[in-house]
């Protein structure tokens, strides 16, 4: 077994062989060139970390619940017939110059609440107010823009959707190292997104295009797992899904399940008459030791009888 720093950590039984990541580092990182996705390596006390960033599918099937506030901030609610500013940000928001007398102020309609771009805001118990990112930012708003929260595909807090299921498939990205755990990875990634819901509700999957679902486990390392099964996401994708209702499907069932239903009848037919046969065989070599068992103990007792 090689030593912890001739090796990357896998999970906390498996490690390794530097030479081998770094091979595939390169891969995964030309694969990526000119984009965000490319990682970066660096050592720690003589151990080698990996980090950058990390997509994660949305397989949710159950509605969550985001946070009505942000974690260092509260803000006072406001009445729907008298808009006020949040302090600060009047001669900032360019959504309020570009408002007219005759706009509705603080309120932000439906349309753009289910907005697929990736907006940041400030939120209250009602309702929320929404700023653009712009080209140029002065200190004040990016200190702004350190604690707002992000959306899920342009879905922020509000009174009417506090509760909602993200867009199964949909993707996000959180930026991780290769000495987090799957834990922390999942915890990073709800907190992005001001998620109460417990961590323990969610697991996470690595889903791949035949079919095959395996479960990552507690001290399981997903970027490194990334890196070993390549960049491409056409071929597997990392989901987070829910503890009690995801299920592994092994490579073995993972290559029928693309077949049409009428096929996999088929298969299910032929499976059906394998196991009677084998039962048929099972029933014939079980009654035949029976029967011998059977004449043993007749002889026995028969002898018996005559001594």
């Amino acid at each position: 077994m090689c030593e912890q720093q001739s090796c990357v950590k896998l999970s906390e039984e498996k490690l390794i062989p530097r030479a081998d990541i770094f091979s595939l580092l390169r891969t995964y990182n030309c694969y990526h060139e000119g984009k965000n996705f490319q990682l970066r390596t660096c050592e720690e006390d003589g151990e080698l970390i990996l980090e950058g960033l990390l997509n994660i599918y949305w397989g949710l099937r159950r509605p969550i619940r985001l946070q009505m506030h942000d974690d260092n901030e509260r803000f006072q609610l406001h009445r729907l017939t008298v808009p006020k500013k949040l302090s600060g940000e009047s001669n900032n928001n360019p959504l309020d110059r570009s408002r007219g007398s005759g706009s509705s102020g603080g309120e932000v309609s439906g349309e753009e609440d289910d907005s697929p771009q990736l907006l940041r805001t400030r939120s209250d118990a009602s309702f929320m107010r929404v700023q653009r990112r712009t080209k140029t930012h002065t200190s004040e708003s990016l200190q702004r823009l350190r604690t707002h929260r992000f959306s899920i595909n342009g879905h922020f807090y509000n009174h009417k959707t506090s509760v909602f299921t993200p867009a199964f498939g949909s993707v996000t990205n959180v930026r991780v190292n290769s000495s987090m755990t799957t834990v922390q990875v999942l915890n990073l990634l709800l907190h992005k997104f001001r998620v109460e819901n417990k961590c323990e509700e969610f697991v996470l999957y690595m889903v791949h295009e035949t079919g095959e679902k395996t479960r990552f486990k507690d001290g399981e390392y997903p970027l490194v797992t990334r890196v070993l099964y390549g960049p491409c996401e056409k071929i597997s994708k990392i989901f987070i899904m829910e503890a009690d209702l995801g299920e592994e499907v092994t490579y073995d069932v993972a290559q029928y399940i693309k077949f049409e239903i009428p096929v996999l009848d088929s298969f299910v037919e032929k499976l059906k008459e394998e196991e009677e046969r084998e039962i048929g065989k099972l029933t014939k070599k079980y009654s035949a030791l029976k029967s011998m068992i059977q004449h043993q103990i007749e002889d026995k007792a028969l002898n018996s009888d005559r001594a």
